[in-house]
């Protein structure tokens, strides 16, 4: 047997020692016991060493204030996964409290007292997640929830003498609601049961006694309900059965219990702030004169201040409301980039977020209302790379088979690269998601060290662009979509800089079906593929995807029960036409998927290999929807870079 040799990561706040990859002693790395490692060849330790600083960016984003001191809450990455940190001033070091192979998250402090955080934990990727409480008392740790169901959306009571959550332990497919006492797990008891996936509790009335409950039917539809705690009651608050379907945001209570601030699409293309009056339902827009989509908001404690966020073609902006007259006021400047996870403190003075950008990793930040005061909690690390030099964005667009414009951002390796550039087409997921002008991490590397160009296109169905736009690509018009991308490999052949000859379309989740979907379309026009945790056939995908989210997918999809819709997906699934794709292929799954499960990535493989295509497979069986764990992360790096430089490249 051969003898291994560990590479040890050293983790100075801790002091614990992390394996972050195994070289075997031929100076090969050797996959863990966990990877499904099928047609990539070995890995050589120097390949390994010449990438390692672009594997060692970390981010961190914030997850909840202390209720009366200026310290909160973060999530982070030290070992192999994020885990709760506490930070106790700007730039202060980040005090690890939760320690776990697998990845902690979505902590709370509670209200009030601050003596407890409540956070949550999955085994393995697989999505089903746990609730437990911290006590700062003495660090222990208490499981909350049953073990085995999956739970979310965790909001606590004002008073922090109780908790909302939803939780599919009745059937497995719907998601009730249950209140608990955190402090008994024995109060636990079912609110009130709901039909379908789509729920979720927005907020507590100031004084503990109602609800505010989301309910999603798709991303182009979905309705306010109002819940009595006490009777489990619900009462809707916004209407049915309307031609032109809506689409609300989470919504929030007015201080004075009398309105609740939310954003809504009604009326217009995009997502505007609004206030409702509970007494007449009546709506009043606020903010009208901004044409973009309202990302999210967040009222102020003393409910005087709205804060929120628009999304300009991808770029965030910070915007101030006075609840009082309703008018805007001037709002600290910031640096052009993505923010997120808004969070006031109870001092109503300072307001925290999330920001990245294309230099910069995802860090948490604050601002100072009184003075405008913007203050860095934390600094991640970037593996000693001088950030400053990494590419921005350069929005582009292009005309697709319709006439329709679509763009997306393109980013552009260093001057030193002359000749036209390789480029790679990275596709979101959703469908209804948004490629944005943040942070690449990893994919740097392909600019700054292989010369690649990379472009992120948002092809129709994302969002950011209007409700009609983000439809455009639903049920039979799935098809359009391809052809977006179709249209932007001819708009490559028009640009000087980029290769049309040396073309690689990745994307995961949904974008992992749309690299599936194009490497068959337009095999003749790209050298390979790499599609992660991808969808290969729509119909198995709702037929194995699990119940809770089934339905919210065959209002995007279709559904797969339709005789005539079945036949369609039938006809159009990349599985199906799995010959028409001759070039080389890396598909990359998760065994404990439970959106994509691991059957979509199984099912291509076979099929693809009776065809004697090129194959690469990587499966980790104790990973989800994407790979979380940093030694796992590391492998599919390495092997995209000898995937790239093998087919892209040469």
């Amino acid at each position: 047997m051969k003898k291994l040799i560990s590479v040890l990561l050293v983790t100075c706040l801790t002091g614990v020692l992390f394996v972050s990859a195994t070289l075997a002693d031929n100076g090969m790395v050797a996959p863990g016991d966990n990877l499904v490692v099928e047609g990539i060849p070995s890995i050589p330790a120097n390949l390994a060493d010449e990438v390692g600083r672009y594997t060692e960016f970390r981010n961190a984003a914030i997850s909840s204030w202390h209720p009366s001191r200026r310290e909160m809450l973060i999530t982070t990455r030290f070992g192999d996964s994020n885990q709760i940190h506490l930070v106790k001033m700007p730039g202060g070091a980040r005090t690890q409290l939760t320690f776990s192979q697998e990845r902690s998250g979505g902590a709370s402090y509670r209200p009030k007292t601050g003596d407890a955080f409540v956070f949550n934990k999955d085994v393995g990727g697989n999505e089903f997640f746990q609730y437990y409480r911290y006590d700062f008392a003495d660090g222990g740790v208490t499981l909350l929830t049953d073990g085995k169901s999956r739970n979310t959306g965790w909001n606590w009571s004002n008073a922090g003498d109780r908790a909302v959550y939803n939780s599919t332990r009745r059937n497995g497919s719907d998601t009730d609601l249950y209140v608990i006492n955190p402090s008994d797990p024995k109060t636990d008891r079912l609110l009130l049961q709901l039909s379908g996936g789509g729920w979720g509790v927005s907020d507590w009335s100031p004084d503990d006694r109602k609800l505010l409950l989301n309910e999603s039917v798709s991303a182009n539809e979905s309705y306010i309900w109002l819940v009595d705690v006490s009777s489990g009651e619900k009462t809707l608050l916004t209407s049915k059965g309307n031609v032109d379907k809506v689409n609300y945001g989470p919504a929030r209570f007015s201080t004075d219990g009398r309105g609740v601030y939310l954003t809504t699409d009604k009326d217009s293309e995009f997502m505007r702030l609004a206030y409702m009056e509970l007494a007449t339902r009546q709506l009043t827009f606020l903010g009208t004169q901004i044409r973009w989509d309202v990302d999210s908001f967040a009222l102020s404690p003393d409910g005087k201040t709205v804060a929120f966020v628009t999304n300009e073609d991808g770029v965030s902006r910070l915007h101030l409301l006075d609840t009082k007259s309703r008018r805007e006021k001037t709002a600290p400047s910031l640096p052009v980039g993505i923010i997120s996870a808004l969070r006031w403190h109870e001092n109503n003075r300072d307001l925290g977020f999330n920001f990245s950008s294309a230099r910069t990793p995802a860090d948490v930040y604050s601002v100072d209302m009184r003075n405008g005061k913007v203050d860095r909690w934390t600094e991640s690390e970037t593996g000693g790379l001088n950030t400053n030099q990494f590419a921005q964005a350069e929005l582009v667009k292009w005309n697709s088979f319709d006439g329709r414009s679509i763009s997306g951002f393109l980013y552009k390796p260093p001057a030193k690269f002359t000749g036209p550039r390789p480029v790679v087409i990275n596709i979101h997921g959703g469908p209804e998601g948004q490629s944005r002008p943040g942070f690449l991490g990893r994919n740097n590397y392909f600019l700054n060290e292989l010369g690649v160009a990379m472009i992120f296109p948002n092809v129709r169905g994302s969002t950011g662009f209007g409700k009609t736009f983000l439809k455009l690509d639903n049920g039979f018009l799935r098809e359009d979509s391809y052809k977006d991308i179709g249209a932007l490999l001819d708009w490559i052949k028009t640009q000087p800089m980029l290769d049309a000859n040396r073309v690689m379309v990745t994307g995961g989740s949904y974008g992992g079906h749309m690299t599936f979907a194009v490497a068959q379309r337009y095999n003749n026009k790209i050298r390979a593929s790499l599609p992660v945790v991808g969808i290969s056939n729509l119909v198995s995908l709702l037929e194995r995807t699990e119940s809770y989210r089934r339905d919210l997918r065959r209002v995007e999809y279709g559904d797969e029960r339709d005789p005539k819709m079945r036949e369609f997906m039938l006809r159009i699934a990349p599985l199906n036409n799995a010959g028409s794709i001759t070039k080389p292929i890396f598909i990359v799954a998760g065994g404990n998927d439970p959106r994509v499960p691991v059957n979509e990535a199984q099912q291509m493989v076979r099929a693809l290999r009776e065809n004697k295509t090129t194959v690469w497979y990587l499966m980790a069986r104790d990973e989800g929807h994407g790979f979380a764990k940093k030694k796992n992360q590391d492998f599919q790096f390495y092997a995209t870079v000898m995937f790239m430089r093998a087919y892209l490249l040469n």
